[in-house]
């Protein structure tokens, strides 16, 4: 996930709300703290504020779907699900915008600004910015096609970032499979969680340099990456040479980039996954390799599965109560105007 799109519970065949139940009963109340009503009285509109400038956003450009979910996997996997990805440099701040996997790559910023004006006309200090995160991610995702999930609310916003975290945590493109399942561990997630929420690469674009080392020298030897399909590799090399072109895009799903589908699993069973951290799920593990197939033959699973991990990535240590704060500005601290 983290070369660009724009990313469940052990049980296989289960429904959405009763796993989610479970997923949060250890912390006392569902979703730890977090419930989808939150906003319900003290902001009606702005599940619809968020859903409206999302559908404008998307209807803009498609490839914004992927931006937007990438945005809130990026965040959950730093410091917990906070907003801290979207605070700028400031005398206080280093922010995750320049670190390995966001520099010239993450975006969609412009939309979350877009976002939070409206939500503090209509309800001033009241919606946090990570939670403009969560919604915005499964707006996006179900306005190209994909499942639908209630997103529990009342996260609040960091008062700080960690370029760090984010250089450290989230899951590369030429990570192994055993680094990429110990990176989704560590923020409380398993193998079902690492391939549904891999199936967000159904939609967006990545970069050639997020893959060039699978088409001239995968092992260090000079050698493609021998799980590629052969004519899959040369179409690449025409965008994605050797030297230079380092941000020329191209779909990490390529039957159908623009609808969150299962084709991304599909096209991992004949050796045109994208990525390396992509083609690793079918051919480094029999567990993962079994839920690649499992999706690609059936997307009402990867659907219920990828709704279900997404709102357990979204529950990973979110600030709440008095902790943090609702940032009026999502690129700043309140009160930090440099």
């Amino acid at each position: 996930m983290a070369a660009s799109m724009g990313g469940s519970c052990l049980v296989l065949l289960c429904l959405v709300f009763p796993v989610v139940l479970l997923a949060g009963a250890a912390h006392g109340h569902p979703w730890g703290g977090l419930f989808p009503q939150f906003y319900d009285h003290l902001c009606p509109q702005a599940k619809e504020i968020v859903r409206s400038v999302v559908a404008q956003a998307v209807a803009r450009e498609t490839r914004m779907a992927a931006s937007l979910v990438r945005l809130h996997f990026h965040d959950c996997f730093v410091q917990g699900c906070d907003a801290s990805l979207l605070l700028d440099n400031s005398s206080s701040i280093v922010s995750e915008k320049g670190s390995n996997p966001n520099s010239n790559s993450a975006r969609g910023f412009e939309v979350i600004d877009e976002i939070k004006v409206a939500l503090e006309t209509a309800c001033p200090g009241t919606v946090s910015c990570a939670d403009i995160l969560a919604l915005a991610a499964r707006d996006s995702t179900v306005l190209v096609g994909g499942p639908y999930w209630d997103v529990p609310l009342g996260r609040r916003d960091s008062l700080g970032a960690s370029i760090q975290g984010s250089n450290n945590d989230i899951p590369a493109p030429n990570n192994t499979l055993p680094t990429i399942v110990t990176k989704f561990g560590r923020q409380g997630l398993d193998v079902v969680d690492v391939v549904a929420l891999s199936g967000a690469h159904t939609i967006g674009l990545s970069r050639c340099t997020s893959f060039r080392q699978r088409l001239y020298n995968q092992s260090g030897n000079g050698m493609a990456d021998a799980t590629l399909d052969a004519s899959y590799a040369a179409h690449l090399r025409q965008g994605c040479p050797r030297s230079g072109g380092d941000d020329n895009l191209f779909p990490l799903d390529f039957v159908s980039p623009a609808k969150f589908d299962n084709f991304y699993f599909k096209n991992l069973l004949v050796g045109k996954g994208l990525l390396s951290s992509d083609e690793v799920l079918l051919t480094r593990s029999p567990e993962t390799a079994a839920l690649v197939k499992a999706y690609a033959d059936d997307v009402d699973l990867f659907f219920q599965h990828f709704a279900q991990s997404m709102v357990k990535m979204g529950n990973i240590s979110p600030l709440t109560g008095a902790q943090g704060e609702i940032r009026k500005n999502c690129r700043r601290l309140n009160g930090n105007h440099y």
